[in-house]
C-alpha cells in the first residue's frame, strides 16, 4: 500500500509507524484511520517485526480529529456517522489485538482521540512538559470509541475527572494517574524507546503473544474454578509450545534461546 498519510520505518525485528500529516498536528481523518488500520493490520503479520512503536512528525503527536473531517461528520446521517466511528473503533481494536508488543512515543501535545491511539498500546512514553487533553465535551461530544481504552489506562476514577472537565494536564500527571508509564526528558525519549523495545524484543515472540492475550482475558475476571482451570490450561500449553522447550532449554544450557541468535 502506498502512504499518504503515514511513513512505515523498519530497522532489524522493529517497525516504526510514523503518522505524517504535521500540519493539522496528526490529526485524524477516515484515510489516516483506514492508514493506520491497514499498516498495523500487515505489520502483525509478518514475521519478523517484533516490536512496532507508534511515533508522529511535527510538533505534536495528534490533535485529534481532523477539523475538515468534523465538519464533514456533522452533516452526515446518524448511520453515515456510525459507519464513521465504526472505522475508527475497529482501528483502535486492531492496535489493542496486536499480537507485537506496541509502544506510543509521545513526544507533543496529544489531545482526545490521540489519547485513544496512546492507550490502545501497551506501553507508552512521554516527554516531559507536553499536554494531554480529552476535550470532548467543550465540543458537545463524548470520547466513546476511545474510552475502552483510555479507561483501562487511567483507571475509572481519572476519568471521570478527565472525561467531564476536559482539562489540560501534564505528563507527570498522564504517569502518575497511569497513563503512561515513563516520563523523561525530550532529549531521552528516544534513548528511553530503544531501551523499552529492547525488552520487548528479548523475550519469546510467541509468549509475548500469549502474555498479551491473557491480560486481555484475565484481568477484571473474578477467581474462580473456571479461571483456575483456564490458567493452569494456559501454562501448560506453552510449557510443551516449542518456544517454551526451546526457552526453558536455553536457560537450563546457559546459552541464548533461538530466538536471539538471529
Amino acid at each position: 500500500m502506498e502512504y499518504q498519510t503515514l511513513e512505515i520505518v523498519r530497522d532489524g525485528h522493529l517497525a516504526t509507524v510514523w503518522m505524517n500529516r504535521p500540519e493539522v498536528r496528526n490529526a485524524f481523518d477516515e484515510h489516516s484511520i483506514a492508514e493506520l488500520a491497514h499498516a498495523f493490520r500487515t505489520l502483525d503479520h509478518e514475521r519478523e517485526v517484533r516490536a512496532i512503536v507508534l511515533a508522529a512528525r511535527g510538533p505534536a503527536f495528534s490533535a485529534g480529529a481532523d477539523l475538515n473531517w468534523m465538519r464533514r461528520m456533522a452533516g452526515y446521517t446518524e448511520e453515515q456517522n456510525r459507519a464513521d466511528a465504526q472505522a475508527l473503533a475497529e482501528m483502535l481494536h486492531l492496535i489493542h489485538e496486536c499480537s507485537k508488543p506496541t509502544v506510543a512515543r509521545i513526544h507533543g501535545d496529544c489531545y482526545a482521540g490521540g489519547m485513544g491511539l496512546v492507550a490502545a498500546c501497551d506501553v507508552a512514553i512521554a516527554a516531559d512538559g507536553i499536554e494531554f487533553c480529552l476535550s470532548e465535551v467543550k465540543l458537545g461530544l463524548i470520547p466513546a470509541t476511545i474510552a475502552p481504552y483510555v479507561i483501562r489506562a487511567m483507571g475509572e476514577r481519572a476519568a471521570h475527572r478527565y472525561f467531564l472537565t476536559a482539562e489540560r494536564f501534564p505528563a507527570t500527571e498522564a504517569a502518575r494517574i497511569g497513563f503512561v508509564h515513563t516520563v523523561v526528558a525530550a532529549a531521552e525519549l528516544d534513548a528511553a524507546v530503544a531501551q523499552m523495545v529492547r525488552h520487548l524484543s528479548a523475550g519469546s515472540p510467541h509468549a509475548i503473544s500469549e502474555a498479551k492475550r491473557l491480560i486481555r482475558e484475565v484481568g477484571g475476571e473474578p477467581i474462580d474454578a473456571h479461571l483456575i482451570a483456564d490458567t493452569a490450561r494456559r501454562i501448560a500449553e506453552i510449557r510443551v509450545s516449542p518456544q517454551g522447550r526451546e526457552g526453558i532449554m536455553a536457560f537450563l544450557d546457559k546459552r541464548k534461546p533461538s530466538w536471539l541468535q538471529h
